[in-house]
């Protein structure tokens, strides 16, 4: 039956990865499938083992009673790990509920020694990278060791994060880690630099955002998680998330830790009594995968409890348990919306929907995703100001990956990565688990990124997604900087995006000191160009305003010359109408007038007596004296001739015989 064939892929895959350690499962079912899920041939394809010592063909009387059977421990030597009690021991013979499944080992006494290997470290902190280099027999501590005399930072504050098998103890052996020959670390200090999101968390206590930290503890395998989930997420949500971390479907996992008020699945974590701001809890698989069915769909709640000969459970189809679920996607694809409408015209509207669905699914806490179109989302990246440029984080994801529910609900919502995106990354998505929509993302990235990045997309299977994709803007064409796949850790995908940020600010550098380079130069430019303005506009008024001068200075002289003219005129008329100057012998009254002139020469005349004063200011002034311009004084007494009456005779104004006058002008 189908049943049965999805129930021993799921047990052979489980005893797969604790045998080889392999906690990717897209490359876990990658492998078996290559070995049409022989489980033997798949262990001996990862770890060859010489003499063929590794058999297909152990009874359950071996498992049982075997050096890693359930009810004897593993001798100290053995490098293998334990294995889960409730794993089948080979795809050749179908478990049963009655003889528990094993991982076949090498016996201890075909164990050989192997010299350790080095190992390479390097370590990111801040703005310093350290190289480290260790044998594998080391332990973590040693490491920290060894930075704390390099970066001078105590070692009790230190945090050494980047490991792919999540948070490492101090005195872990790394040889237990399995790593490769390179690695690549970074250490937090958050007692030095308390990070933002720490403040954040704790002053959401008592909010309805507040966040739960789960500690999960997967007692076959030995690892701890540390998830972050909304206190509107609902304990159901919480198990199939554990269930794609661990490869236990929701009917098989076996809880302790939860409070006993956490009696519903569809009970928000708000509502169930947990711990804030941190709870511990453990998972395991069943001992008997017919004992309970607990709420294995989201909108189906069946218990079915199996009789008391321990039957196999082989009727989970009927149930809605398909191999989707088998395989980590808890609950089916078919019964989501969509993240994304297909042949949506407005990508608008598109995002507008795929951000609302990633709001209901995972909650509020995440990535402030970009409302608009690919172009105008790299223009709001690259084009602005240097200073105010940042990075694109194109997300794509897919529903049909088993990997797409845990990213998105522990990796892009955790408040780390929310707050490190917002920060620095303009965040734009797509879904592509319409093949018209997928087309359409390629023929936008084609358009704007060039075709390598389009084939690149086109060559990542659908158990790779969800992807992010960091691209920087460069002077001539965009680079993509890296493409971080779906099967990753919170530290990792981290770690990667610091990276990348860690190349960003270096060509961010370059391109800010020659922006302000370029705006040096401009403004210097356009100083040395407002100054040769100025200095055209000062020419221009000191030439006007010399050219006003000059042709005031001719006006005036005009002027003048034409009072000068008419002053002449007037002399002359008054010359020529005086009377003759009498004679002395005549034997008329004569008055001899001297007038001494403020040039100090003096001007003589004889007048008859009865000569009017007029005559004698017409006298004046046809020497050059007019009379409203001069006063005619006389010395002793003091007086103002041109104030008398100019019909008097000299006789009357005491002007006769004879008198000695002189000129001065008026004020």
């Amino acid at each position: 039956m189908a049943s049965d064939s999805n129930m021993d892929r799921e047990m052979i895959l489980a005893d797969f990865q604790a045998c080889t350690g392999i906690d990717n499962i897209a490359e876990a079912i990658t492998l078996l499938e290559l070995n049409n899920w022989d489980l033997v041939a798949a262990i001996n394809g990862v770890i060859p083992q010489e003499n063929g010592i590794l058999q297909s063909n152990f009874t359950s009387e071996a498992s049982q009673t075997g050096p890693y059977g359930p009810h004897s421990e593993p001798e100290a030597t053995a490098p293998t790990p334990s294995v889960p009690p409730s794993s089948a021991s080979s795809s050749s013979s179908p478990p049963s509920s009655s003889s528990p499944a094993f991982c076949p080992v090498l016996p201890s006494r075909h164990i050989v020694e192997r010299q350790p290997r080095m190992l390479n470290f390097h370590v990111e902190y801040r703005q310093r990278s350290v190289e480290v280099v260790l044998d594998e027999g080391s332990t973590v501590g040693e490491i920290k060791q060894v930075l704390g005399t390099e970066l001078q930072v105590p070692v009790s504050k230190m945090q050494l994060k980047g490991w792919k098998s999540g948070d490492v103890s101090d005195s872990m052996v790394l040889r237990s880690l399995h790593l490769p020959k390179n690695n690549s670390l970074y250490v937090l200090t958050p007692d030095i630099a308390p990070s933002a999101s720490t403040s954040q968390s704790s002053g959401q206590q008592g909010s309805s955002n507040q966040n739960y930290l789960l500690v999960i503890s997967h007692r076959e395998a030995q690892r701890d998680y540390s998830l972050n989930f909304p206190a509107s997420k609902t304990i159901q949500e919480v198990k199939r998330n554990v269930s794609d971390l661990t490869n236990i479907p929701v009917r098989h996992q076996q809880w302790d830790g939860w409070p006993a008020s956490a009696s519903d699945d569809l009970m928000t974590l708000a509502a169930s009594g947990i711990s804030y701001p941190c709870h511990h809890l453990s998972v395991c698989r069943r001992s008997s995968p017919a004992l309970t069915l607990d709420q294995t769909d989201e909108c189906t709640d069946v218990h079915m409890v199996s009789d008391s000969e321990g039957d196999d459970f082989e009727d989970a189809p009927e149930f809605g348990v398909d191999e989707s679920e088998i395989f980590g996607m808890g609950s089916s694809s078919c019964r989501k919306s969509p993240m994304m409408p297909e042949n949506s015209e407005n990508e608008g509207d598109a995002l507008l929907h795929f951000t609302a669905e990633f709001s209901r699914r995972y909650g509020e806490c995440h990535p402030v995703f970009y409302i608009g179109t690919l172009e105008a989302a790299s223009q709001e990246a690259f084009f602005g100001k240097a200073r105010d440029r940042k990075l694109l984080a194109i997300y794509l994801h897919n529903d049909e990956s088993v990997l797409s529910n845990v990213f998105c609900s522990q990796m892009m919502c955790a408040d780390s990565i929310v707050s490190y995106l917002s920060q620095n990354f303009i965040t734009w998505a797509w879904d592509v688990t319409k093949e018209a929509n997928k087309a359409r993302l390629l023929t936008m990235c084609t358009r704007h990124f060039g075709s390598v990045v389009a084939q690149t997309i086109r060559t990542y299977k659908t158990d790779q997604f969800p992807l992010l994709l960091i691209v920087m803007g460069k002077r001539t064409s965009n680079e993509v900087l890296n493409v971080i796949q779906g099967n990753t850790t919170v530290d990792e995908l981290m770690m990667r995006l610091m990276g990348a940020m860690e190349i960003f600010t270096a060509q961010q550098q370059e391109d800010i000191k020659d922006e302000d380079e370029r705006e040096a130069r401009e403004m210097v430019k356009r100083e040395q160009d407002e100054a040769y303005r100025l200095s055209l506009e000062a020419d221009r008024k000191k030439r006007e305003a010399q050219e006003r001068e000059e042709a005031e200075q001719v006006r005036q002289e005009r002027i003048k010359k034409e009072q000068e003219e008419e002053r002449e005129a007037i002399r002359l008329s008054l010359e020529q109408t005086l009377p003759p100057e009498p004679k002395e012998d005549d034997g008329e009254p004569i008055s001899k007038l001297r007038i001494r002139t403020p040039s100090g020469q003096f001007l003589e005349r004889r007048f008859l007596g009865n000569c009017k004063l007029q005559v004698l200011f017409d006298f004046v002034a046809s020497k050059g004296y007019p009379s409203d311009e001069f006063k005619l004084l006389t010395t002793f007494p003091r007086r103002n001739i041109t104030q008398l009456d100019p019909a008097w005779d000299l006789v009357e104004a005491k002007l006769f015989p004879q008198e000695t006058l002189f000129l001065e002008a008026k004020e």
